[in-house]
């Protein structure tokens, strides 16, 4: 068994000196990390438990009239606060949708963000080819099993698929996640916080070394009138997508007004749909425009071997969603 220390932290500043050292890193809830160390895919040296901090288990409201969700709030908490219910109905559906609710009770907001990509090669360290875990070693899923992997910006080192339900109605809701490090504090817009895998898919997101996530910081409200998040998977709980959907509308009448689409299940981080928006807006949601707008979602995916289906389940889910968002289902 390898050796880790452990340091309590019980302020920002000091969890942020405690973390400057590479092979250290946070503890939360723990759900994801410590099956990672279990089986050991993640071998930290160093944990620096947060949950002591004051202050980031809170949900408080912004000047602008956004909201903040602190990097502790856990994910019932959040999705059962009846701000979040009532102004950013995406976001508490999203929140239900991800695994139980044992493990919701557990994980944290900041947590679920730093979610590692979900491969059966990554997670099973009997499979040396995986650069995710190895660098340089090659990506098994390409010529593997690869049902459950990415369709789009997929990269020839990885096509691992970001799990996060709550991330793709926070991609689709314009979140900025707010962190402290050694060089201070920083806003990253939501669409800037994870990466694609292109060369470096060891790197799930664009945290520097020894930043903490303190809070993720809502825009004021403008879809709560219309908002779904549509999750289709093997299981009808206690599973990851195959393809998710967040979908949020203003409407004028029955014309789309403002959209916002963003998919999970098919890329290394959640997939804003920017095109499909743009398509929707100033039209009515006629069958029609929402098959044209969501063929326009996934015109540069592309399949493999095992997951050719995901192209058109995205699609329909796409209709699907907006459907639902809309009222016109």
């Amino acid at each position: 068994m390898d050796a880790i220390s452990y340091e309590r932290a019980t302020d920002v500043g000091a969890a942020v000196a405690a973390a400057s050292q590479p092979g250290v890193v946070f503890i939360g809830g723990g759900t994801n990390l410590l099956d990672l160390m279990k089986g050991g895919v993640a071998r930290p040296v160093k944990l620096v438990d947060i949950t002591h901090i004051s202050g980031m288990d809170r949900v408080s409201a912004l000047p602008d009239g956004g909201l903040r969700i602190g990097a502790l709030v856990r994910n019932s908490d959040a999705a059962n606060h009846a701000w979040v219910r009532e102004r950013y109905p995406l976001l508490s559906q999203a929140f239900l949708a991800g695994a139980s609710a044992q493990l919701r009770n557990m994980a944290t907001v900041g947590g679920n963000l730093m979610q590692r990509t979900r491969c059966y090669y990554f997670y099973d360290t009997a499979f040396v080819q995986c650069n995710k875990r190895n660098p340089g070693s090659g990506c098994a899923a390409i010529e593997g099993n690869n049902r459950i992997h990415a369709i789009l910006g997929a990269s020839p080192q990885c096509i691992a698929t970001n799990p996060s339900d709550m991330s793709v109605a926070l991609a689709a809701l314009d979140a900025v996640v707010r962190v402290t490090g050694p060089r201070g504090e920083r806003a990253i817009p939501f669409a800037d916080f994870h990466r694609l895998a292109g060369d470096r898919p060891d790197l799930d997101t664009t945290l520097q070394q020894g930043e903490l996530i303190t809070a993720v910081d809502l825009p004021p409200p403008l879809f709560a009138q219309h908002a779904h998040y549509l999750k289709v998977r093997d299981r009808a709980s206690y599973a990851f997508a195959l393809v998710s959907v967040a979908a949020a509308l203003q409407m004028d009448g029955g014309t789309v007004k403002a959209a916002r689409v963003a998919l999970g299940g098919v890329a290394h981080k959640p997939w804003r749909a920017t095109a499909t928006e743009q398509a929707l807006t100033g039209k009515p949601l006629s069958r029609d425009t929402l098959q044209g707008a969501a063929a326009l979602a996934v015109r540069d995916a592309k399949a493999y071997r095992d997951n050719g289906f995901k192209i058109a389940l995205a699609e329909r889910a796409i209709v699907r969603a907006v459907e639902q968002a809309g009222g016109v289902a």
